[in-house]
């Protein structure tokens, strides 16, 4: 009998030799003493893969956890699906007329569930329980390639018409489908190789749904809190309803659109709904006459600069004179900047601002004071006093745009009333289909990774490099402080994805295979691939997607 070939295989330094054949299941669990988490996937030279695929080469492998991105990633996919075959057990495949995955809230995600049943606790308990007995039988999720026609026909017999029509879009001839004890579903992603890696879950009703709540990535050995920012959630809801409206709720529908050559309509009715959100809030702005300060604040890529002239103009035609400031003005000269635990300037903290010399300031200004208006100069890194000279009249409002002015510690002289206080943040609520959402980080960094290389010269793998950071930043200074918004921006369009699609994708193809960067640049790739792509002729010159793409009539 003939000896099977033996492979190199290198982990964490350590060389070991395995008979070709041998999954990278079992090569993990003789690592898996090394990791606080479960392995749940490995990247094999750059490249990630199932556990349950075999090895057929020398190569160095690097274990994934949930305390990797694409690990949490996995974990999230596998326990929806592990939800699902729940859900069906339970309630009767027969009396379940649609699941929909919709959108991440708070360690948690939000799911909607319609057909002949009473969605309440008692009903999730039993979900949730049947949850943990598939979990404990460790039952086996099977992957495997079928024809796309076939694929199409399976969904559509099941009921899962967007599934079916999502696929009848796609060029390949075969699509990779998940199976669990009989139920099957196509995911856009990896899954754990069995039922028993998914145990930390819990289920429960919120609003006019439930929440799948889930571990993090910090510690995914037990569940992040639930504390949901109520504001956000209505504001998603409200941005489905209207995504439901023009026919757009996923992606399917949306390529459905583009294909039949009706994009402009549903690109200019987007906008439409855009610019009277704007023209309501500067309505209310208006009608509060003891407004002075409207204090804008978002994460990264929001579209906050555009949003700010939008909201301006609005102003305008609402009787008021509105002046622009940037809160990147009132940084600390750069020696007096604190520096973070690695010795870096920290300029995302609250400590990188004069917050005393701003509340002076705009104190000043409130008072009927003139005030010279700084301008930071970063290339010398100190503030600059080149004769800005403002004095507030009646009628003129303040527009002020900073991380931090949702932050009451950046604004505490200042009058609660004198205040107007809105959070942006691009809210996708389009998903690829019912069962595979999109998460909103995802639609940023593709505006950010576009927006750099026009107007900074960056490489998508650079801006992948420090998104990371910029999320850190984002959830210590922007995030903790969005409830105290006076009103909620959603700057998400539903067609933008498309419209971003033929920018974006050169710049991920030119993220070198071999570095850290390219995993990520290759998930995204492949979340591309399931759009149809629209030029950007007919999109305004006032969009905010302007910013990201250019052409726009703001200068920005």
């Amino acid at each position: 009998m003939e000896e099977k070939n033996m492979i190199q295989v290198t982990v964490n330094g350590a060389v070991r030799a395995y008979p070709s054949g041998t999954p990278y299941r079992r090569i993990a669990a003789d690592f898996q003493d090394q990791y606080p988490s479960d392995i749940l996937l490995v990247n094999r030279d750059g490249k990630l893969c199932e556990l349950h695929k075999v090895l057929d080469r020398d190569c160095t492998l690097k274990m994934i956890t949930a305390q990797d991105k694409p690990g949490i990633q996995t974990y999230e996919r596998s326990a929806v699906f592990l939800m699902l075959k729940a859900f069906y057990d339970v309630a009767g495949r027969e009396n379940v007329a649609r699941i929909s995955v919709e959108y991440s809230l708070s360690n948690a995600i939000f799911i909607l569930a319609r057909g002949n049943f009473k969605l309440d606790q008692a009903l999730l308990d039993r979900v949730e329980a049947r949850m943990r007995e598939l979990s404990a039988l460790a039952l086996p999720i099977e992957k495997r390639s079928i024809n796309t026609d076939d694929a199409v026909e399976l969904f559509r017999k099941a009921g899962m018409i967007h599934k079916a029509q999502l696929l009848s879009f796609r060029i390949n001839s075969h699509v990779n489908v998940y199976s669990l004890d009989g139920f099957v579903d196509y995911f856009y992603g990896y899954m754990a190789p069995d039922t028993g890696y998914i145990r930390c879950f819990a289920l429960e009703l919120f609003e006019n749904g439930f929440v799948l709540r889930l571990p993090t990535q910090k510690t995914p050995e037990k569940l992040g809190d639930f504390q949901p920012s109520v504001k956000v959630f209505r504001e998603l809801r409200d941005s489905t309803l209207r995504s439901e409206a023009l026919q757009a709720s996923n992606v399917a529908e949306l390529n459905t659109t583009i294909s039949q050559g009706t994009a402009t309509p549903l690109i200019l009715a987007h906008e439409a709904m855009m610019e009277k959100k704007i023209g309501d809030i500067a309505a209310e702005i208006a009608a509060r006459k003891e407004v002075r300060f409207v204090m804008i604040a978002g994460p990264s890529s929001s579209g906050k600069t555009t949003f700010s002239h939008r909201l301006s103009t609005q102003l305008r035609a609402c009787g008021l004179r509105p002046h622009a400031i940037a809160t990147d003005n009132y940084f600390k000269n750069r020696e007096d900047t604190p520096r973070d635990e690695n010795g870096n300037y920290d300029f995302e903290g609250l400590g990188a601002m004069d917050v005393e010399q701003f509340n002076t300031d705009m104190t000043r200004l409130l008072n009927g004071e003139t005030v010279e208006i700084p301008s930071f100069n970063f290339k010398k890194g100190a503030r600059e006093y080149n004769g800005n000279f403002l004095t507030l009249r009646d009628g003129d409002v303040l527009v002020i745009e900073g991380i931090h002015c949702l932050n009451d510690q950046f604004t505490h002289t200042l009058p609660r009333e004198s205040k107007y206080r809105i959070y942006i943040s691009c809210l996708t609520t389009l998903n690829i289909d019912d069962h595979n959402r999109i998460p909103t980080t995802d639609a940023r960094l593709l505006r950010r990774i576009e927006r750099d290389a026009r107007t900074r010269g960056y490489s998508a793998q650079a801006t992948i490099k420090m998104w990371p950071s910029v999320r850190r930043g984002e959830e210590n200074n922007i995030f903790p402080f969005q409830d105290s918004a006076d009103v909620i921006f959603n700057s998400a369009l539903v067609y933008e994805t498309a419209l971003l699609k033929p920018y974006v994708q050169p710049l991920l193809f030119g993220v070198p295979r071999d570095s850290e960067e390219y995993i990520e640049a290759k998930r995204l790739l492949k979340f591309l691939n399931y759009f149809l792509s629209i030029p950007a002729d007919n999109v305004p010159k006032t969009s905010l997607m302007r910013e990201f793409i250019g052409g726009g009539c703001y200068h920005v």
